[in-house]
């Protein structure tokens, strides 16, 4: 592009910025409070609220690269809604390490992945996750990985995952997903919200 733009006219370059300046003025403008959050992310917060304190059964929908550690119930308990923050423990049978954490920001939503022991200590690689870079929508977000992320990867031997990409949607009323994806991988997770089932224990490293 550099290349080019240095054999075309003044009238011509003239015309491409004018060209650049009226798609930006086309474009969607993300809806702001006067507090800075965006609209669409609110909106896709508060969808969590009715669902607060209960349990879902969930099943794994796609996985090209299926391992027998996930051929167990999963339930996801969507423990904690604060005002900007939900938290859902992701229960895997028995193993009850695995947090996932929505912070809604001025701007951006930050999707963090929290893996505890037994004893609450955490996990080598924790937590990791990534931040949306666009308003999305009230009822999808897009995660990729974040700076610290990809780090924390390459220095637990975990390369493949520099790419990543976290999906969070509700597929419809009563149907949430979650989505990792990055080139040759494909993992997505439906949470029944229909029907309530027993809340698990608590998951490793809270209290109660």
């Amino acid at each position: 592009m550099h290349h080019l733009h240095n054999y075309l006219s003044a009238s011509q370059r003239a015309a491409i910025a004018a060209g650049v300046l009226m798609l930006a003025a086309c474009a969607p403008a993300e809806q702001t409070s006067n507090t800075g959050y965006v609209a669409e992310q609110t909106t896709f917060i508060n969808t969590f609220r009715p669902y607060c304190g209960q349990a879902f059964a969930a099943t794994i929908v796609e996985d090209n690269q299926p391992s027998p550690a996930w051929d167990k119930p999963l339930v996801v308990h969507i423990r904690d809604c604060e005002e900007n923050t939900i938290r859902m423990p992701l229960h895997v049978g028995d193993d009850r390490s695995r947090t996932w954490v929505l912070t809604q920001h001025p701007g951006y939503i930050d999707f963090q992945h929290y893996h505890l022991h037994e004893d609450g200590s955490a996990d080598d690689v924790s937590p990791y996750g990534g931040q949306t870079l666009a308003a999305g929508s009230a009822t999808m977000q897009a995660f990729p990985v974040d700076e610290a992320s990809q780090a924390l990867f390459i220095e637990n031997g975990l390369d493949v995952s520099v790419t990543n990409t976290w999906t969070i949607s509700f597929v419809d009323d009563k149907t949430m997903s979650y989505k990792l994806s990055r080139p040759g991988r494909i993992f997505e997770v439906h949470v029944d919200l229909s029907t309530p089932v027993d809340v698990p224990p608590p998951a490793w490293g809270y209290a109660q």
